[in-house]
Protein backbone atom coordinates (compact mmCIF):
# COMPACT_ATOMS: atom_id res chain seq x y z
CA UNK A 1 0.00 0.00 0.00
CA UNK A 2 1.43 3.24 -1.00
CA UNK A 3 -0.06 6.75 0.77
CA UNK A 4 0.73 9.88 -0.64
CA UNK A 5 -0.08 13.32 1.41
CA UNK A 6 -1.34 15.91 -1.11
CA UNK A 7 -0.16 19.59 -0.05
CA UNK A 8 -2.72 22.90 0.06
CA UNK A 9 -3.81 26.23 0.25
CA UNK A 10 -4.26 27.27 3.90
CA UNK A 11 -8.34 26.02 3.81
CA UNK A 12 -9.89 28.70 5.35
CA UNK A 13 -14.03 30.24 5.92
CA UNK A 14 -13.07 31.87 2.50
CA UNK A 15 -13.10 28.19 0.76
CA UNK A 16 -16.99 27.58 0.19
CA UNK A 17 -16.30 25.27 -2.90
CA UNK A 18 -14.74 22.06 -1.98
CA UNK A 19 -14.53 20.96 -5.63
CA UNK A 20 -12.58 24.03 -6.68
CA UNK A 21 -9.88 22.84 -3.93
CA UNK A 22 -9.91 19.53 -5.46
CA UNK A 23 -9.24 20.64 -9.46
CA UNK A 24 -7.05 23.03 -7.59
CA UNK A 25 -4.51 20.55 -5.60
CA UNK A 26 -5.74 16.60 -7.03
CA UNK A 27 -3.95 16.68 -10.86
CA UNK A 28 -4.17 13.29 -11.24
CA UNK A 29 -6.13 10.35 -9.77
CA UNK A 30 -6.01 6.75 -10.62
CA UNK A 31 -7.93 3.67 -10.92
CA UNK A 32 -8.23 1.75 -8.09
CA UNK A 33 -7.16 4.48 -5.74
CA UNK A 34 -8.93 5.85 -2.26
CA UNK A 35 -9.00 9.61 -2.18
CA UNK A 36 -8.38 10.30 1.93
CA UNK A 37 -9.94 13.94 2.79
CA UNK A 38 -9.89 15.41 6.02
CA UNK A 39 -13.51 16.12 7.33
CA UNK A 40 -11.76 20.03 8.38
CA UNK A 41 -11.68 21.20 5.12
CA UNK A 42 -14.93 19.28 3.98
CA UNK A 43 -16.76 21.22 6.97
CA UNK A 44 -14.79 24.64 6.07
CA UNK A 45 -16.13 24.33 2.53
CA UNK A 46 -19.59 23.63 3.82
CA UNK A 47 -19.62 26.90 6.49
CA UNK A 48 -19.64 24.95 9.54
CA UNK A 49 -18.01 27.00 11.60
CA UNK A 50 -19.26 29.22 14.58
CA UNK A 51 -16.95 32.29 15.72
CA UNK A 52 -14.96 31.49 19.10
CA UNK A 53 -16.69 34.94 20.08
CA UNK A 54 -20.04 34.22 19.54
CA UNK A 55 -20.99 30.96 21.58
CA UNK A 56 -19.95 28.56 24.33
CA UNK A 57 -18.31 25.68 23.37
CA UNK A 58 -20.43 23.43 26.05
CA UNK A 59 -23.90 24.70 24.16
CA UNK A 60 -22.06 23.80 21.00
CA UNK A 61 -21.28 20.51 22.15
CA UNK A 62 -24.58 19.77 23.94
CA UNK A 63 -26.44 20.92 20.20
CA UNK A 64 -24.11 18.61 18.09
CA UNK A 65 -23.76 15.31 20.12
CA UNK A 66 -26.40 12.55 20.66
CA UNK A 67 -25.36 11.79 23.50
CA UNK A 68 -22.93 13.58 26.39
CA UNK A 69 -21.09 12.78 29.62
CA UNK A 70 -20.48 16.72 31.12
CA UNK A 71 -17.29 17.98 31.66
CA UNK A 72 -17.43 17.89 35.16
CA UNK A 73 -16.67 13.58 35.44
CA UNK A 74 -13.70 14.04 33.28
CA UNK A 75 -10.61 14.73 34.93
CA UNK A 76 -9.49 16.83 32.33
CA UNK A 77 -12.46 18.79 32.05
CA UNK A 78 -13.39 17.09 28.70
CA UNK A 79 -16.75 16.20 27.44
CA UNK A 80 -17.78 12.75 26.27
CA UNK A 81 -20.44 12.28 23.30
CA UNK A 82 -21.08 9.94 21.06
CA UNK A 83 -22.78 11.38 17.42
CA UNK A 84 -23.69 9.52 14.25
CA UNK A 85 -22.64 6.33 16.40
CA UNK A 86 -18.91 7.17 17.64
CA UNK A 87 -17.65 7.55 20.72
CA UNK A 88 -15.24 10.80 20.76
CA UNK A 89 -14.85 13.94 22.53
CA UNK A 90 -16.74 17.63 22.14
CA UNK A 91 -18.94 15.80 19.11
CA UNK A 92 -16.20 15.97 16.79
CA UNK A 93 -15.56 20.13 17.18
CA UNK A 94 -12.61 21.37 16.79
CA UNK A 95 -10.07 24.87 17.18
CA UNK A 96 -6.89 23.26 15.74
CA UNK A 97 -6.23 25.23 12.70
CA UNK A 98 -9.69 26.70 12.31
CA UNK A 99 -8.44 30.42 12.41
CA UNK A 100 -10.55 31.43 15.13
CA UNK A 101 -13.42 29.22 14.48
CA UNK A 102 -14.85 26.17 15.74
CA UNK A 103 -15.56 23.86 13.36
CA UNK A 104 -17.84 20.98 13.40
CA UNK A 105 -18.57 18.32 11.65
CA UNK A 106 -19.46 18.68 7.99
CA UNK A 107 -23.33 18.27 7.63
CA UNK A 108 -24.28 14.75 6.25
CA UNK A 109 -20.97 13.13 5.25
CA UNK A 110 -21.92 10.52 3.53
CA UNK A 111 -23.55 12.43 0.88
CA UNK A 112 -20.51 14.69 0.94
CA UNK A 113 -18.48 10.98 0.28
CA UNK A 114 -20.52 9.95 -2.01
CA UNK A 115 -20.92 12.98 -4.22
CA UNK A 116 -16.57 13.18 -3.85
CA UNK A 117 -16.61 9.79 -5.62
CA UNK A 118 -19.08 10.77 -8.66
CA UNK A 119 -16.84 14.02 -9.03
CA UNK A 120 -13.71 11.65 -9.07
CA UNK A 121 -15.45 9.25 -11.56
CA UNK A 122 -16.68 11.97 -13.93
CA UNK A 123 -13.49 14.04 -13.88
CA UNK A 124 -10.78 11.58 -14.11
CA UNK A 125 -13.21 8.60 -16.40
CA UNK A 126 -12.85 6.25 -13.89
CA UNK A 127 -15.06 3.34 -12.55
CA UNK A 128 -12.95 1.27 -9.46
CA UNK A 129 -12.49 4.82 -7.14
CA UNK A 130 -13.22 5.20 -3.30
CA UNK A 131 -13.49 8.43 -0.97
CA UNK A 132 -12.82 7.80 2.93
CA UNK A 133 -13.47 11.60 5.21
CA UNK A 134 -11.23 11.14 7.77
CA UNK A 135 -11.00 12.42 11.39
CA UNK A 136 -9.28 11.86 14.35
CA UNK A 137 -9.96 10.25 18.19
CA UNK A 138 -8.19 9.13 21.00
CA UNK A 139 -9.12 5.23 22.24
CA UNK A 140 -9.87 4.03 25.31
CA UNK A 141 -6.51 3.44 27.44
CA UNK A 142 -4.22 4.78 24.58
CA UNK A 143 -2.69 8.15 24.71
CA UNK A 144 -2.77 9.62 21.37
CA UNK A 145 -5.03 9.87 18.75
CA UNK A 146 -5.58 7.34 15.92
CA UNK A 147 -7.32 8.16 12.42
CA UNK A 148 -11.11 6.76 11.82
CA UNK A 149 -13.54 7.22 8.75
CA UNK A 150 -16.31 9.90 8.77
CA UNK A 151 -17.80 8.20 6.13
CA UNK A 152 -16.95 6.23 2.89
CA UNK A 153 -18.10 5.44 -0.48
CA UNK A 154 -17.14 3.12 -3.58
CA UNK A 155 -15.65 0.24 -1.90
CA UNK A 156 -17.32 -2.37 0.95
CA UNK A 157 -16.27 -0.70 4.51
CA UNK A 158 -15.93 -4.07 6.07
CA UNK A 159 -13.71 -7.65 4.82
CA UNK A 160 -15.89 -10.15 6.52
CA UNK A 161 -13.76 -13.68 7.76
CA UNK A 162 -16.85 -15.40 9.16
CA UNK A 163 -17.02 -18.40 7.48
CA UNK A 164 -13.34 -18.67 6.96
CA UNK A 165 -11.02 -20.82 8.37
CA UNK A 166 -7.47 -20.20 10.52
CA UNK A 167 -4.25 -21.19 10.22
CA UNK A 168 -5.16 -24.39 11.83
CA UNK A 169 -8.19 -25.11 10.00
CA UNK A 170 -10.65 -23.42 13.25
CA UNK A 171 -13.71 -21.29 11.62
CA UNK A 172 -13.52 -18.01 11.95
CA UNK A 173 -16.48 -16.51 14.01
CA UNK A 174 -16.68 -13.26 14.36
CA UNK A 175 -14.07 -11.50 12.56
CA UNK A 176 -14.91 -8.81 10.51
CA UNK A 177 -11.52 -6.48 9.33
CA UNK A 178 -12.80 -2.79 9.19
CA UNK A 179 -11.52 -1.78 5.86
CA UNK A 180 -13.00 2.05 6.15
CA UNK A 181 -11.10 2.89 9.69
CA UNK A 182 -7.71 1.40 8.71
CA UNK A 183 -7.28 3.25 5.97
CA UNK A 184 -8.01 5.99 7.86
CA UNK A 185 -5.42 4.84 10.25
CA UNK A 186 -2.94 4.60 7.88
CA UNK A 187 -3.87 7.84 6.02
CA UNK A 188 -3.82 10.32 8.94
CA UNK A 189 -0.89 9.37 9.70
CA UNK A 190 0.57 10.59 6.74
CA UNK A 191 -1.55 13.76 6.47
CA UNK A 192 -0.82 14.63 10.24
CA UNK A 193 -2.28 16.27 12.87
CA UNK A 194 -0.53 19.53 12.79
CA UNK A 195 0.76 22.35 10.59
CA UNK A 196 1.54 19.95 7.84
CA UNK A 197 -0.90 21.48 5.68
CA UNK A 198 -1.84 18.04 3.56
CA UNK A 199 -5.58 17.69 4.48
CA UNK A 200 -5.87 15.19 0.93
CA UNK A 201 -4.09 12.09 0.49
CA UNK A 202 -4.28 9.42 -2.15
CA UNK A 203 -3.94 5.86 -1.20
CA UNK A 204 -2.98 2.87 -3.75
CA UNK A 205 -2.72 -0.69 -3.69
CA UNK A 206 -4.31 -0.98 -0.57
CA UNK A 207 -5.52 -5.15 0.37
CA UNK A 208 -8.98 -5.95 1.28
CA UNK A 209 -10.59 -2.99 -0.55
CA UNK A 210 -13.23 -4.27 -2.80
CA UNK A 211 -14.50 -1.61 -5.00
CA UNK A 212 -18.15 -1.38 -5.53
CA UNK A 213 -20.22 0.32 -8.62
CA UNK A 214 -22.87 2.11 -6.30
CA UNK A 215 -22.90 4.50 -3.36
CA UNK A 216 -22.96 2.05 -0.13
CA UNK A 217 -26.53 1.12 0.32
CA UNK A 218 -28.71 1.44 3.30
CA UNK A 219 -28.15 -1.91 4.32
CA UNK A 220 -24.26 -1.66 4.15
CA UNK A 221 -23.98 1.22 5.93
CA UNK A 222 -26.32 0.10 9.04
CA UNK A 223 -23.76 -2.88 9.18
CA UNK A 224 -21.46 -0.63 10.04
CA UNK A 225 -22.69 0.55 13.52
CA UNK A 226 -24.12 -1.47 16.73
CA UNK A 227 -26.10 0.08 19.58
CA UNK A 228 -24.66 0.91 23.14
CA UNK A 229 -27.06 -2.26 24.04
CA UNK A 230 -25.64 -4.73 21.47
CA UNK A 231 -22.01 -3.32 21.84
CA UNK A 232 -18.97 -5.46 22.85
CA UNK A 233 -18.19 -2.72 25.60
CA UNK A 234 -21.82 -2.36 26.29
CA UNK A 235 -20.94 -3.27 30.39
CA UNK A 236 -18.92 0.14 30.06
CA UNK A 237 -21.26 2.47 28.30
CA UNK A 238 -24.15 1.31 29.10
CA UNK A 239 -23.37 1.77 33.01
CA UNK A 240 -22.80 5.92 33.53
CA UNK A 241 -25.93 8.48 32.92
CA UNK A 242 -25.56 9.69 29.48
CA UNK A 243 -27.69 13.04 28.44
CA UNK A 244 -29.16 13.63 25.50
CA UNK A 245 -27.98 15.68 23.37
CA UNK A 246 -29.41 17.86 20.05
CA UNK A 247 -27.78 16.21 17.81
Amino acid sequence: MHIHALTTHKITTADRDLFAVLDQHLSEFNEGEVLAIASKIVALCQGRTVPLAETAKTALIEAESTYFLPAALSRYAVYLTIKAHVLMPFAGIDESNSDGQYVLWPQAPQAAANAIRGYLRQRFGLHRVGVIITDSRPLPLRWGVTGFTVAHSGFLALYDYRGQSDLFGRPLQMTQANVADALAAAAVLVMGEGNEQTPLARIANAPFVEFQDHDPTPEELAALVTSIEDDLYSPLLSGVNWQRGKG
